[in-house]
């Protein structure tokens, strides 16, 4: 029998919103920007708060603690899709994302009021990490819970519309978070934003405490919100799952579609957002020493450009599907990353450019003396003077060659062909190589060369800053290709009494894991091979595998019933 909380499935015919539908997708989006906005905050304030919590280090390892509690936040989203998906699938989409949002606001809340290393020791970064992980865990069951509830009260036809709006909030997330401290960085003043100096408290932790404010918000919207129609049914038929994690990962039909689902669809999605997005900012900050506002102008003003994407490929997938979208972004961005990042190089860094043509800078060892540097967290500690070079001249942005030298040779570097002894330690050697590099032709950071801007709209009116801004929009325009529909194809490859539990893994693994770890694992292979751009493979090799596995074994689903699909469940 029809109710009204079914009716609008029913008409598969295009129709406007109605004032219920609308108030869905306000209330998860806007509940989901700002848990992005939160989750964000910390990620652009990692070298800030690497000083304030890991001060017990030089700064080179306290940098590297800040982003593995970062990275810490990505590592455990897999198990809160887990946990929050099983409640979510048992009690309900409603009451199990507004727990979510509750964990996520205090949690960056309390971050803003922890006392520093300095204040309390150790107890500061313990706490810390705890309070990101809580993040991941809260993250984790967010995004599945919101996509799900407002895919299930979307009519059939229009969901992959419905659910871009979902797919937004990362970006505008992320585009918040930077905004707020692009404002209270130049209001406050670089020393009054890191210190609090002549102001009564630091500005970076004003970002975190006004999560609560957002938090307030987002509580008093949900309350308001009803249960989704494609779960009332259930329960009033009796339908619902006893055990979702048992029927999700436990009967091979539906984890077979899981695997699926994580290898043809979502770990694609994930690196070229990451790429397009996160790595993009670390290329200009890391690698071009392109200055943190210019690049975070930069990155604004291609978000800004490119956001109105998510909602495009959402309607298109509507009509054509969601696997040519997906699928087509990710060979499109695989095809074109190397030269896109070459020409963001041309334009950002024009004499970076021109060194990496013409200086010859060689490492020249025994193979037998050189390991691997391969460190995508950051944490080895490297003793064999080969390693310790290659490691330096990488974070140095410098592009050498590994030369094999006769057994029992001492290592050394050589810029153009004259010798720059190798010191002890890495941070000796980058000021040793950064200086000689110099010579060579090398740029350094607050080099004229390198694009700057002196403010947020004065980018419109530099003609180098409008071609990197183009460039960086192309990769937006790829973000939103993927990750427009994916929430639709997620939601409608699982039946209702699992949807929660079983899309939340495939993208949290892959948004999380394949996603998260991009910058650092790019950044240890640029590191391992000496070539700026061999970062790049990491994205790509995935993106085409989704491309290879998605064209083979993704069914098409956008015409799917998602109120009467059962899926494996049916055989169980």
């Amino acid at each position: 029998m029809a109710t009204a909380a079914t009716t609008p499935h029913s008409a598969a015919a295009p129709r406007p919103m109605t004032r219920e539908e609308r108030k869905v997708i306000l209330a998860s989006s806007l509940g989901t920007v700002f848990e992005w906005y939160d989750f964000y905050l910390y990620g652009s304030l990692a070298t800030i708060i690497g000083a304030q919590f890991f001060s017990a280090f030089d700064v080179t390892t306290r940098n590297v603690f800040a982003l593995l509690a970062f990275a810490a936040g990505f590592l455990v989203r897999p198990f809160g899709a887990i946990f929050f998906g099983r409640i979510g699938d048992l009690v309900g989409r409603k009451y199990t994302f507004l727990v979510t949002i509750l964990i996520m606001g205090f949690s960056t809340f309390l971050v803003g009021l922890l006392p520093s290393y300095n204040q309390i020791g150790w107890l500061a970064p313990v706490i810390l990490i705890a309070l990101r992980m809580l993040q991941g865990l809260a993250l984790g069951g967010e995004y599945g819970g919101a996509a799900v509830y407002v895919a299930e009260h979307a009519p059939v036809g229009r969901r992959g519309f419905y659910t871009s709006f979902i797919q937004t909030t990362a970006t505008v997330g992320l585009l918040l978070s930077l905004a707020v401290i692009l404002v209270l960085r130049t209001w406050m003043g670089e020393k009054g934003f890191q210190t609090g100096e002549g102001w009564p408290i630091a500005g970076w932790r004003i970002p975190f405490l006004l999560s609560v404010v957002l938090l307030g918000i987002s509580v008093w919207i949900r309350l308001q919100m009803n249960e989704s129609p494609a779960f009332k049914k259930m329960k009033e038929e009796g339908t619902q799952s006893k055990a979702p994690l048992k029927e999700a990962f436990g009967q091979w039909g539906n984890a077979k579609m899981v695997l699926i689902a994580l290898i043809g669809l979502a770990i694609g999605q994930a690196v070229v957002w990451y790429t397009g997005q996160f790595y993009a900012l670390f290329f200009l900050q890391s690698i071009l020493k392109v200055d943190l506002l210019t690049s975070n102008v930069l990155i604004a003003w291609s978000l800004i450009l490119g956001t109105g994407g998510f909602i495009v490929f959402g309607i298109l997938s509507d009509k054509i599907g969601r696997k040519p979208v997906i699928l087509g972004g990710c060979l499109i961005a695989a095809i074109t990353y190397f030269p896109l990042f070459g020409a963001l190089t041309n334009i950002a860094s024009p004499n970076l450019n021109q060194a990496l043509e013409t200086a010859k800078v060689q490492v020249v060892a025994d193979p037998a003396a050189c390991g691997s540097v391969f460190d995508p967290v950051g944490i080895r500690n490297f003793t064999a003077k080969c390693d310790i070079a290659r490691v330096a001249l990488a974070r140095s942005a410098v592009k050498y060659e590994l030369v094999p030298a006769a057994a029992g040779t001492e290592p050394r570097v050589t810029f153009n062909g004259r010798d720059i002894p190798i010191a002890d330690g890495i941070p000796a050697n980058i000021t040793a190589f950064s200086a000689a590099a110099g010579e060579v032709g090398y740029p350094k950071a607050g080099d004229p060369s390198i694009l700057k801007v002196n403010g947020f709209f004065s980018a419109l009116s530099n003609p180098q800053a409008l071609k990197a801004i183009g460039i960086l929009w192309i990769l937006v325009i790829y973000v939103t290709m993927v990750y427009g529909p994916i929430a639709a194809a997620l939601v409608e490859f699982f039946p209702t009494r699992i949807r929660y539990t079983a899309m939340s893994l495939p993208y949290h693994i892959a948004n999380g894991w394949f996603g998260g770890l991009l910058p650092p694992t790019a950044f240890a292979m640029v590191a391992a091979t000496g070539d700026i751009y061999y970062g790049l493979w990491y994205p790509i090799v995935i993106a085409l595998v989704t491309f290879v596995v998605g064209l083979l074994f993704v069914p098409e689903t956008k015409d799917r019933d998602i109120m009467t699909y059962e899926g494996a469940s049916a055989r169980r």
